[in-house]
């Protein structure tokens, strides 16, 4: 029997998103402050998204030469588009919005659609300095995704199952996190490199002028960064339900414990961002090729033998 919820949260789905999305950013603003040694009260921070989300719909959009509007706005528009897809097989409490059977897939399948939103967004400008931000995401993304599948892959495996709901039921006595606590630091890293975020931001990096976003303003820029935050939110909210037991625990409804939960992987990514410096291309590429990788693939490798030594986890 599906366990979906009702067909409401198709249109509340986006309405949660945002609002999540909303916190996020302005506590990013609180610790972006505070980094600088100029602390944001939290009054000034609530305001922040809001201010700036007006901004940017009043400011005047930027056409460049010769360039391609067709695939730039192409590329704007599914990047917030893919984060609300990844997001309809997250369990809000214990449902998705969509119960697939392969909502793992999905979600990995959604995550792809980044790659060809940024390139496009940084293509279709017809700059140097936009295409080069393009290209590195490709190349953050050919390394940050084997080992962000392998994740997946793991957790899928130790609960037999590629559907999200049964993944959470796998760990009624035990979260994913405990036994496979490689491919949840995988996972989050991917969560990050895949929303261009914190040590992972070159393709939008200040030595390219903004990279793949740089000709981007007014309505442009606002939907090219909502999509980017909304990227970041669903991408490291999926991690509760693959590896922190979802809506399990105590006291609390199962909504509250996603919601806790989601705020806690959050908070710790939102602060790698302004305590990591940017991790320069190549390097970024050496560690997940060499470092990251190997030890996807051995943890994923020992949750499989346990599965099948066990008959599960």
């Amino acid at each position: 029997m599906s366990a979906a919820l009702p067909t409401e949260w198709v249109v509340l789905l986006p309405v949660v998103l945002l609002a999540v999305t909303y916190v996020v950013v302005a506590a990013d603003a609180v610790a972006a402050g505070r980094a600088a040694g100029r602390p944001v009260p939290w009054a000034v921070a609530i305001a922040t998204p809001g201010r700036e989300a007006v901004r940017l719909l009043i400011g005047q959009r930027r056409r460049g030469v010769a360039g391609d509007e067709l695939l730039r706005g192409m590329g704007g528009a599914v990047l917030p588009i893919a984060a609300l897809l990844a997001a309809a097989v997250l369990p809000l409490g214990s449902r998705p919005v969509a119960d697939l059977s392969i909502g793992v897939v999905w979600f990995n399948a959604m995550e792809v659609l980044a790659w060809a939103a940024v390139w496009l967004v940084g293509w279709g400008a017809n700059s140097t300095l936009s295409l080069i931000g393009g290209y590195r995401f490709v190349a953050q993304g050919l390394a940050y995704e084997l080992p962000h599948m392998f994740a997946l892959i793991t957790a899928a495996v130790g609960a037999q199952s590629l559907r999200v709901v049964d993944v959470v039921d796998a760990q009624q006595g035990l979260w994913f996190v405990v036994i496979m606590p490689v491919a949840f630091v995988a996972f989050l890293l991917g969560a990050a490199a895949m929303a261009f975020w914190g040590p992972f931001d070159s393709p939008v990096g200040r030595d390219v002028a903004g990279g793949a976003a740089g000709e981007l303003a007014g309505v442009d820029r606002l939907v090219f960064t909502a999509g980017r935050w909304l990227l970041l939110v669903a991408s490291s909210a999926m991690a509760v339900p693959l590896f922190l037991g979802g809506g399990n625990g105590p006291w609390l409804p199962a909504w509250a414990w996603v919601l806790v939960k989601t705020l806690a992987v959050l908070g710790a990514v939102v602060a790698l961002r302004h305590r990591v410096p940017t991790i320069r291309m190549e390097r970024w590429t050496e560690f997940s090729w060499v470092v990251l990788v190997p030890a996807t693939i051995a943890q994923a490798l020992v949750v499989t033998l346990i599965v099948v030594a066990e008959g599960g986890i």
